[in-house]
């Protein structure tokens, strides 16, 4: 893996950062191109996108010292700063939150916002997991004898640390009770790059129909949660209720809300189509 790409000067390009920097960029191009088709100010979608920036890393890097509650109170300075260590689901509820009272204050309707950023999500999350991948900072999945298995034994965070919190993995494959780094296992940042690129196109086409407004967006989070939750029982995270991880867990309630938005919307006779 190559955590670390290039050089410039004192400063060093990382994987992660890159990528995550090329998601938002394409995700904020995608929303600004829609937001400009339904009429509205192209440059709305520019400051929603660092809203998403702002709060989105803030968010994520909140839940995971939540998560991670006791390294972080070994060395709080260090794990709040240091680069690694982003949960997903912190930034998206936060960043959703903080946008939501940016459109309200500009009376802008934010079913027809999460519409518009629905494709933009899906795909910007896909890059992202890219960096997942190229940095190997544990996000990959478990060990595996499949062809395109992948070894991340250069990543910020080796199989040899990773699988510490699994006994059964290391009774099975370790050696001295340590997994070795160079141990092959599902590149399961891919699989979510290929899953979140289908179903982005998916969306990007599902936005010419006339449904009313938050449909998409409904169907947006019934798409993400399935992808995660079916790709979390590949996944190295901790299994905390009734075998399922805490990423699986939060699926499900997105699934729900997807559903029963999609229910209710559909039942609203009053409600306005979309463009």
């Amino acid at each position: 893996m190559y955590p670390e790409l290039f050089k410039i000067g004192p400063f060093t390009v990382h994987s992660f950062g890159l990528m995550m920097a090329i998601g938002f960029i394409v995700a904020s191009y995608l929303l600004t191109k829609e937001l400009k088709r339904l009429g509205y100010d192209p440059n709305l979608g520019s400051t929603i996108t660092l809203l998403a920036v702002i709060f989105g890393v803030a968010g994520s890097k909140i839940l995971f010292l939540i998560e991670d509650w006791n390294h972080f109170i070994q060395n709080p300075i260090g794990e709040a700063f240091s680069p690694g260590g982003l949960t997903w689901y912190g930034g998206f509820f936060l960043a959703t939150f903080a946008i939501w009272i940016y459109v309200k204050k500009k009376k802008i309707p934010f079913a027809t916002i999460c519409d518009a950023a629905a494709p933009a999500l899906m795909i910007g999350y896909g890059i992202a997991r890219i960096g997942c991948h190229l940095s190997g900072d544990g996000d990959y999945g478990f060990p595996t004898s499949l062809p395109w298995g992948a070894e991340y034994s250069n990543g910020t965070y080796p199989p040899s640390i990773a699988f510490r919190e699994f006994p059964e993995i290391v009774r099975q494959y370790g050696v001295d009770g340590i997994v070795s780094n160079s141990i092959r296992v599902h590149p399961t940042p891919v699989y979510e790059f290929i899953s979140s690129l289908f179903l982005f196109f998916i969306l990007w086409k599902l936005r010419f129909k006339k449904f009313k407004p938050g449909l998409i967006f409904m169907i947006y989070l019934i798409f993400y949660g399935l992808e995660r939750f079916f790709v979390e029982f590949l996944r190295l995270n901790p299994r905390i209720l009734l075998g399922l991880s805490e990423a699986q867990l939060i699926s499900i309630f997105l699934i729900i809300i997807g559903i029963s938005g999609i229910s209710i919307l559909s039942k609203n006779k009053h409600a306005a189509t979309r463009n």
